[in-house]
This record gives C-alpha cells, sequence and structure tokens, in this order.
C-alpha cells in the first residue's frame, strides 16, 4: 500500500482507536468531542487559502481529512456506517445534484444553478420525511452564526422577502444603532437591570444581522470582511507596540491619549508603505 492512499490512512485511524494497544486519546473520544476540531480544521484551511499558501493548504486539507475519516472509524465501530458509505453518499449526491453534467438538464449560468441545487434539496429533504416546507428550511443551526445569518436572508429573498437596494439597508443599520444607543441610557441608568441587559444584547444583534445584510447586498463574504478587519487590527496594533518600544516605553504603560497617538501614527505609517 502506497503513503498516498487512503487505506494507510484508514489503517491509521483504525489502529489509533484499537482498543488493544491504541492511543488513550483517541480512545477517548467521540462525535461531540472530535465536531469542534473538525470546524477548526475548516477554518485553518480557510486561513491557508486566505494566506495563499498552498503548501500549508495542503497539510491543512489533510487534517480535515483526518476529521472525516475519525467521524467515520467511529462510526464504523457502532455499525452505523464506514468511510466507504460516506464516499458513495457524497457521490451519488454530487450526480444527482449535477443533472446539467451527468443528464440531460440545462442550466442557463451559475445563479440558475444555484436555484436548482436549492430545489434539489428541498425534494431531498421531502423525500426524506422532513416534514418542514418553510423557505428557510435545512439552514444548520451548527453554522457560525454570521454565515446562518447570510443563508437565512438568501433563502428569504428567493421568495421575494429583500430590500430592493443597499439604501434602506444602510438606513436600517442607523436605526438600530439608535436603539442600541436607548439600551446603553438605559443600561447606564439601571447596571444591575437583567432585563436592560437583555434588550442590549437583542438590540446589539439587530446590528449584526442588519450588517450581514449590508454585506450581502454588496456581494462582500463577511467571514472574509472579519478576517481583513481582524488581520488590519492585529498589524496596525502590533506596529503601534514596536512604536511604542522604540520609544523606550511599552504600551500598558501609556494612557489611552497617547495610545491613540501610536495608533494614528501606525495607521499614516501603514498607508505611506502601501
Amino acid at each position: 500500500m502506497h503513503d498516498h492512499d487512503i487505506g494507510r490512512l484508514l489503517q491509521i485511524m483504525a489502529r489509533l482507536r484499537d482498543p488493544q494497544g491504541g492511543c488513550p486519546w483517541d480512545l477517548e473520544q467521540d462525535f461531540a468531542t472530535i465536531a469542534p476540531y473538525t470546524i477548526e480544521e475548516a477554518y485553518e484551511v480557510a486561513d491557508a487559502i486566505d494566506r495563499g499558501d498552498l503548501a500549508d493548504l495542503k497539510d491543512e486539507l489533510g487534517d480535515l481529512l483526518l476529521q472525516v475519516v475519525f467521524h467515520a472509524q467511529m462510526a464504523s465501530e457502532q455499525g452505523a456506517f464506514a468511510f466507504g458509505d460516506v464516499v458513495a453518499a457524497i457521490c451519488d449526491k454530487m450526480v444527482r445534484r449535477h443533472p446539467h453534467v451527468f443528464a440531460d438538464a440545462a442550466v442557463e449560468d451559475a445563479d440558475a444553478q444555484t436555484v436548482a441545487w436549492e430545489e434539489q434539496k428541498r425534494r431531498e429533504r421531502e423525500a426524506n420525511g422532513h416534514e418542514d416546507r418553510s423557505a428557510l428550511a435545512g439552514i444548520a443551526r451548527g453554522l457560525p452564526e454570521w454565515q446562518r445569518a447570510v443563508k437565512l436572508q438568501k433563502r428569504a429573498a428567493r421568495v421575494g422577502f429583500d430590500w430592493p437596494d443597499v439604501t434602506p439597508v444602510i438606513a436600517k443599520l442607523h436605526e438600530e444603532i439608535d436603539e442600541v444607543r436607548v439600551e446603553f441610557a438605559a443600561l447606564d441608568a439601571a447596571p444591575d437591570d437583567a432585563a436592560v441587559r437583555d434588550r442590549l444584547e437583542d438590540e446589539i444583534g439587530d446590528v449584526l444581522f442588519v450588517c450581514a445584510n449590508l454585506a450581502r447586498h454588496a456581494g462582500v463574504d463577511v467571514g472574509a470582511a472579519m478576517r481583513r478587519a481582524n488581520l488590519k487590527f492585529e498589524r496596525r496594533f502590533r506596529a503601534m507596540e514596536a512604536l511604542a518600544a522604540a520609544d523606550g516605553t511599552q504600551m500598558s504603560d501609556l494612557p489611552l491619549q497617547a495610545q491613540d497617538r501610536l495608533w494614528d501614527r501606525a495607521k499614516a505609517d501603514e498607508k505611506a508603505a502601501g
């Protein structure tokens, strides 16, 4: 068996889960404990793509594949399904959902294919006995909430429940921010009031939901935009730390006004270099 054969990886995973001589950590795991690692590995794949690091992408895809193999091994031990069943299921699904490639159906463009894909998924849910006929049916609750927000909005938009352009979205964002201000004022007056804190959380959630909608109308991926903002903040903050060190001090010793000046310097240096 060659090193690049999937069978070798399956054998390694089975050995790790062998009650006689396997790895104690691997043997302790179940679907629930491994799920967070699966999500983490998917994000690391996205990060490697974001950085344009194909060598790292190769390694991260391997880590993600290991997660699939791990879940399949645990399912096999329970007699539920094996790795081969996972492969067969996805092969069948891809053929079934691409009749324009594997059968005689035709689609005009990628947008039409997306509509056809969603319709096929709806028919599959009905065939599997799922009674939920809502336009929002089938959107996983395990998704990151920003991603789920966009999916909810896209599904609603397919039945016409959507703003016609970005102008009312921006107006709605201002409206929601004003409501957040009201709740912050209420919190200042009653900092220990649980009901006020609950309302504040609700209003901040509305702001974030509208921000996701704003990104959708702009054709901007929310996750990519947040990654970009995080990287920008990290880059500028590290530059601030370097500037403080060059001045013979450190960030924690500086008042906020001085830190703000460092932020402005870091931002200006970045723009000058860019």
